[in-house]
């Protein structure tokens, strides 16, 4: 007598119910480990996070009345401490339960983005957006430099690779979405203008010395929704959206000028002559005025009306190259690349006080509150009150051996991409500082 000839429909129900919970209990066991981590709510970034360059407001500010350490050390205050492969110079991206950085293996040339567990700093996925074709000249710059920009549902990078810049959408599970080549790209230096989400669009630049482009992207598609060529000359500042004088306005520095562009359409609302070729740093503002600062081939910070005159207010020969400035407050705080501090008024360009930190910075320096976290090349992070009235040190902590990356501060932590060397090895690593 064969079983199929014994059963009975409940049997029948009573066997499938069976093999529905041993597969559901198999499927368990094998993935238990990796189903709670790996979901990123498809929700927009909260005042928690740090979703993109700069931060949630983009400015280097962090949300208020977070609490977190001033002071900290190779043990003191770790919450977590991991390898990352290859090298990069872009910032942390915090969203959700995940962290999120861009990486090179410059022995292969390719690129990649990594999502990490933001509670435990445990390695969740890594996808490999270009196998090969990686390009940088500068012994500073990397493969990787731009910051993952994210909203909630969907991840956005830029890459410099064969001759061209491309950016790549991916979905919180790190599944490529899409793919646009934003415009062949005449290497200089090396490439490290991070994407923008900015009212249902993506914007992406990449100047060199060919003429390169300005774009928006459909978030969903990647479909280019307005493209404008840009000035023959190379630069590396990423685009940014203030809303001045009653509109959106998409400023972009360098290539010798100041542009204010319709984010929507791309049409030029105002330009001023005036900045430096090659910028690196991103503009605040102080809801009148944008400030740019440059120091190729001359050093300056400036002061432009975003009225649609694009009047200098006032301009000095400080060098601000690599990290962004900071505004609160009235005032402007600056790490001069050469290691020295300053405060600056923002609507008259006074000099209020100056203080060498020593070393050479490349990291923006990010805020919260009136506490100023500046991080030099070699992992020395300088804390300073943020007043006009005088320098006022809080702490210098030492974090790895070197330090390109800005930090993000959100949900009580800092998070920062350091190296550590020994010998000839360098071992690039994520840290977590919070309180225990």
């Amino acid at each position: 007598m064969t079983l199929s000839r014994v059963q009975t429909p409940g049997r029948r129900c009573l066997l499938l119910f069976s093999c529905l919970a041993l597969f559901v209990g198999l499927f368990v066991g094998l993935f238990g480990m990796v189903i709670p981590g790996a979901v990123l709510r498809a929700e927009p970034p909260t005042a928690d996070d740090w979703p993109c360059w700069r931060g949630p407001t983009h400015d280097g500010q962090a949300s208020a009345g977070q609490v977190v350490p001033q002071g900290w050390g190779d043990a003191e205050h770790v919450l977590w401490m991991v390898d990352v492969p290859g090298r990069g110079n872009g910032s942390p991206t915090v969203v959700g339960n995940r962290v999120y950085l861009a990486t090179c293996d410059e022995a292969t040339g390719s690129q990649s983005v990594l999502a990490f567990d933001r509670a435990t700093g445990k390695p969740v996925w890594t996808r490999q957006v270009h196998g090969a074709g990686a390009m940088r000249k500068n012994e500073k710059s990397t493969g990787a430099s731009a910051t993952v920009s994210a909203d909630g549902g969907r991840l956005f990078i830029t890459f410099p690779n064969s001759d061209a810049v491309f950016c790549t959408a991916l979905d919180p599970d790190g599944q490529v979405l899409w793919q646009t080549r934003v415009c062949d790209y005449a290497i200089h230096q090396g490439y490290g203008a991070s994407p923008l989400v900015h009212d249902g669009r993506v914007f992406v630049i990449a100047d060199h010395k060919n003429r390169g482009r300005v774009a928006a992207l459909d978030p969903a598609t990647g479909k280019v929704l307005w493209e404008k060529e840009r000035p023959p000359a190379p630069n590396y500042s990423s685009p940014i959206v203030w809303k001045l004088f009653g509109r959106d306005q998409l400023i972009l520095t360098g290539c010798d000028k100041v542009a204010a562009l319709d984010p929507a359409t791309g049409e030029t609302l105002w330009e001023k002559e005036g900045a430096t070729t090659e910028c690196v740093t991103t503009t605040v503002t102080d809801g009148e005025r944008v400030y740019s600062s440059g120091g190729y081939p001359r050093n300056h910070i400036a002061a432009y009306r975003a009225d649609g005159s694009g009047t200098i207010s006032w301009e000095n020969g400080e060098r601000v190259y690599v990290p962004s400035l900071l505004y609160s407050r009235g005032h402007l705080y600056a790490i001069l690349d050469a290691g020295i501090a300053a405060c600056f008024d923002a609507a008259t360009g006074e000099e209020k006080w100056k203080q060498r930190l020593g070393g050479n910075f490349s990291a923006s320096p990010v805020m919260l509150g009136d506490t100023v976290f500046a991080t030099s090349e070699t992992g020395q992070t300088h804390v300073f009150r943020a007043t006009p009235e005088k320098f006022e040190e809080l702490a210098v902590n030492r974090l790895g051996d070197e330090s390109f990356a800005s930090p993000a501060i959100c949900g009580g932590r800092l998070y920062f991409r350091v190296a550590v060397t020994s010998g000839d090895r360098r071992q690039e690593k994520l840290v977590c500082i919070g309180e225990r």
